[in-house]
């Protein structure tokens, strides 16, 4: 099926059972990260940019209750989901799809007075099917590796030009448009040195709903390569037949995924041998190239998120990795930070060819009485080929959220999320969202 016509012509009765159900759980999964990461510096920073800078009463910033435009609103509320790296993704983008989908998506249907939540669904599938395709594409045609915004611009775009009911050909032109401005950014720039820049995925999301908007009011855009260029047509010719967004991974912890791996197998070696942090001397891990490259011991929480030494250091410690060991509650941690420091990674040829349809680590510890403990080769949990359950999906989103807005604001969102397919409106949903947090202590 040609791109542009699953874009405007698919309807929810021609989506698998089991793909709305996946809608479902990203949904849960995504809105829950962007309830933690309202609570950062980044977050704070972005929202009265946006409020300041894209005014406009279209949309709500997410967390706080101010409006501000469309694009403005997918920009910041983008950014926020973006500011704790706990959402899902997808291995062979090497990135993700669904921190800009939801953000665009809800802005543009405030914005347009759009309360259905069938509609709502496909368009969450819509979404996600044509970013995986872009950046797998972009992957496939591009000799650098760009941020998760550069495709992601290409899904907002996809998402407005629907609600906007643009013509065929408007809607090719939104997506030049978004191909064209979208961010293009170097990934390994911020794996190197880790600021709020993050994966690009909120300026991916204003670029692609202000593409959408761009073309309505006529203007044009160059052909969007990475899906119309003869050579990568392969990846759009299973549109509507193989849904991408099945095959999403989930994150149980917030950090960089190319750290779990090593995370896993730290925390198995804990499990399987009852030692203490007292008893690991240093601790060596064998791992991929891109993993290696997250080397930094941090100061801030942008630095947290990308560093594997910290990230086993933390688990090791708590037990876990969650919201608190990310920011200044971890960070002003003298053990966390002073095994970090002992943390030796090295790469693997064998783990180095798996990527990036799998990411493996060994983790070895050498404990202070000689022995060394090592790990089997190890993934992170939450891979598509090993779903974790619903349950656990709705725990991490309790975990997200209730310390934040309290037992009954996240119950309510599970119970609306659940029955979205049947509800009369998609509204109470979207409302919920706009419900300021009682606490912005975390930096």
């Amino acid at each position: 099926m040609p791109a542009v016509d699953f874009i405007l012509d698919t309807k929810f009765d021609d989506l698998p059972a089991a793909t709305i159900h996946e809608a479902i759980r990203c949904l849960v999964d995504t809105l829950g990260v962007a309830v933690g990461g309202s609570q950062t510096q980044l977050s704070s920073v972005i929202h009265n940019h946006a409020a300041h800078q894209f005014c406009g009463t279209d949309a709500i910033l997410w967390q706080d209750g101010r409006k501000a435009s469309a694009a403005g609103a997918a920009m910041a509320n983008g950014m926020t989901i973006d500011a704790l790296d706990a959402h899902d993704g997808m291995k062979l983008t090497k990135g993700h799809v669904g921190c800009g989908v939801f953000p665009s998506l809800i802005a543009v249907m405030q914005a347009e007075g759009i309360d259905d939540p069938k509609e709502f669904l496909t368009s969450i599938v819509i979404g996600y099917e044509i970013g995986t395709r872009a950046g797998i594409a972009l992957h496939a045609s591009a000799c650098d590796f760009h941020t998760s915004g550069a495709w992601i611009s290409l899904a907002a775009a996809a998402l407005t030009a629907r609600q906007l009911k643009l013509t065929k050909g408007q809607t090719r032109e939104a997506l030049g448009i978004a191909e064209y401005h979208g961010p293009r950014s170097q990934m390994m720039r911020v794996i190197d040195s880790p600021t709020m820049l993050k994966d690009g995925s909120g300026w991916g999301a204003m670029a692609g709903v202000s593409a959408a908007y761009l073309a309505q009011d006529g203007f044009t855009g160059a052909p969007a390569i990475t899906m119309e260029a003869p050579e990568l047509t392969a990846y759009w010719d299973d549109l509507g037949q193989n849904w991408y967004i099945e095959q999403q991974y989930i994150k149980l912890y917030p950090v960089c995924r190319w750290a779990q791996p090593a995370v896993e197998g730290a925390l198995a070696l804990i499990h399987e041998h009852g030692i203490s942090v007292d008893e690991i001397a240093t601790i060596k891990v064998e791992t991929f190239h891109e993993a290696k490259r997250l080397a930094s011991i941090p100061t801030t929480t942008e630095q947290a998120q990308y560093s594997l030494p910290f990230s086993v250091a933390a688990a090791v410690v708590r037990g876990t990795i969650g919201v608190a060991e990310i920011t200044s509650d971890g960070l002003n941690d003298p053990q966390i930070i002073g095994l970090a420091k002992t943390v030796e990674i090295v790469e693997d040829d064998a783990f180095n060819d798996a990527f990036p349809a799998r990411r493996f680590a060994r983790t070895h510890f050498y404990l202070n009485d000689g022995r060394i403990l090592s790990s089997v080769a190890t993934e992170a949990q939450g891979d598509p080929e090993n779903k974790v359950s619903d349950k656990v999906i709705w725990d991490k989103f309790r975990g997200l959220t209730t310390p934040l807005l309290g037992t009954a604001w996240s119950e309510q969102f599970l119970s609306l999320a659940w029955g979205i397919a049947d509800s009369p409106s998609i509204t109470p949903l979207f409302e919920l969202m706009a419900q300021t947090a009682q606490t912005k202590d975390l930096k």
